[in-house]
């Protein structure tokens, strides 16, 4: 098998524009959760979300062009073009046919289509949509649209899979790379479901944090008061790339994308299964293509998302998968800052790994105050404050409703 590099990233979160601001949010432990502003949220149970701040789509895409994206995959454009830009790709000496995108979304144009058919209803009944409004809802558009944009004619399609979409897209850009159909991959995902719809919807599952009084601390992974996650919108992009073709052409490379797993619970469509199989399956799976022992993870970006079920069950998981070692880990949760960005979660998570294999620091999960007396305390969950420590090889977890399960480990590169 080929080996596979990452050799660009790009973030869009709401801590932090682009990776080098993500950077600094992630090392200074920053809140992103902030009163909606996108909507008049007023009457609805959760006012406050994880939305990205100070972003200007014009400052990265004509107007006009822009008008035609839904923003998901305005964000998708914006993380792929600054991972581009940090690769290095020259295009004209890249082979097209051998070049591609694998994308992920949980939802997709959620915001287009829930325009579209606002209008509708406040209108006189004369269905009058948008010829747009397809292309800007699918949930392959994104794909689509980073493709035509370099040029990219091999390997082109979207991940859907819920919160686990992009650990996905990016699982299934390993394989195509290290069995040789590519050479290089734009792989991550993006996500903009705040909106009434998604606030909504989410809302009425109780899937929502609530703490509306004191919403910067409202997503508190592993806390004994959490009542849910916080929603967040984003996008992440990684290159990924064929090592001696990476070689070849002097690339920086930032890590290894060295093993990745899926599973299903098989259990319920919104609950983990509460002893974890899926995630311990998932994540021996990912430690079997790797060819790794537990005991050479340092890191593990949990999925974490503050939801009372699943922080347990995935603490179970690693407890059953590391045994002994889990207690020389560290383990946090990014959502604590970040939200969560469904479908794009993965994306981010992954570049966090990336990020603090490079920087050697593991990002906290903020917001803790209380521990939970049914996980287990000596676990190493790098509460309220960033940790220096050496890290070779990261673990990011993502699992999404319907009990899909995703896992990637990602490691210091060595030649």
């Amino acid at each position: 098998m080929k080996r596979v590099v990452i050799t660009g990233i790009g973030a869009l979160t709401p801590i932090g524009n682009n990776i080098n601001e993500y950077l600094e949010g992630l090392k200074n432990g920053l809140s992103g959760a902030n009163l909606i502003t996108k909507f008049d949220a007023e009457n609805f149970k959760t006012r406050f979300a994880c939305e990205v701040k100070d972003f200007k789509v014009e400052d990265f895409i004509d107007r006009k062009e822009a008008r035609r994206l839904d923003p998901f995959a305005q964000y998708a454009l914006v993380a792929a073009e600054e991972a581009m830009q940090q690769s290095g790709l020259d295009l004209e000496k890249l082979n097209m046919d051998r070049a591609g995108v694998i994308w992920g979304s949980g939802i997709g144009g959620l915001y287009s289509l829930e325009s579209e058919i606002e209008a509708f209803a406040k209108g006189s009944g004369v269905p009058r949509y948008n010829p747009f409004m397809i292309p800007k809802m699918i949930g392959d558009i994104a794909a689509g649209h980073i493709s035509i944009k370099y040029g990219f004619m091999g390997v082109n399609y979207a991940t859907v899979s819920a919160c686990a979409s992009s650990s996905h897209a990016l699982g299934n850009a390993f394989d195509y790379i290290r069995l040789g159909k590519a050479d290089v991959i734009v792989t991550g995902g993006s996500e903009a479901a705040i909106t009434h719809a998604g606030m909504g919807g989410f809302n009425a599952m109780k899937a929502l944090s609530t703490r509306n009084d004191d919403y910067a601390t409202a997503s508190r992974p592993f806390d004994l008061d959490r009542d849910g996650f916080v929603l967040g919108e984003g996008a992440g992009a990684i290159i990924v790339e064929e090592l001696e073709h990476a070689k070849k052409r002097g690339a920086n490379i930032l890590a290894e994308l060295v093993g990745t797993g899926a599973s299903a619970d098989a259990h319920h469509i919104t609950a983990p299964h509460p002893e974890g199989l899926g995630a311990r399956n998932v994540m021996k799976m990912a430690l079997n293509e790797a060819k790794m022992n537990p005991e050479e993870i340092d890191y593990v970006n949990v999925h974490g998302t503050s939801t009372p079920l699943g922080d347990i069950a995935e603490t179970k998981a690693i407890l059953k998968v590391f045994g002994d070692h889990a207690y020389n880990l560290n383990i946090s949760s990014t959502k604590s800052m970040t939200g969560h960005l469904l479908g794009a979660a993965g994306a981010i998570e992954a570049i966090a790994g990336i990020l603090a294999i490079k920087h050697n620091f593991v990002p906290p999960t903020i917001n803790h105050f209380t521990d939970d007396p049914e996980i287990d305390g000596k676990l190493n969950l790098t509460f309220n404050q960033a940790q220096e420590r050496e890290v070779n090889a990261v673990i990011s977890n993502t699992f999404g409703f319907g009990g899909h399960n995703a896992t990637v480990i990602i490691k210091r590169f060595s030649a």
